[in-house]
């Protein structure tokens, strides 16, 4: 699913695991924006990060491999 922007906070579900990650960062470096996303558990201070490209969709911004998890909330 498309949302218009990629924000801090936001939950994705990543379709492989069905594991929850929080955004923890968004950056752009040249013309690519990439999203940092950290497990949402208790232990995600310890987690490893994980740097995702934002992909360009119909009508906004996707992360592949994650579905956005809070619908109509942004």
């Amino acid at each position: 699913m498309a949302v218009k922007n990629i924000k801090l906070g936001q939950v994705w579900r990543q379709d492989a695991t069905g594991q929850d990650h929080l955004v923890t960062k968004v950056y752009s470096e040249v013309f690519t924006q990439y999203a940092v996303l950290r497990p949402a558990e208790v232990t995600a201070p310890d987690s490893p990060t994980v740097k995702v490209k934002v992909a360009k969709a119909e009508g906004g911004v996707t992360l592949p491999g994650f579905s956005f998890t809070q619908e109509g909330a942004f």
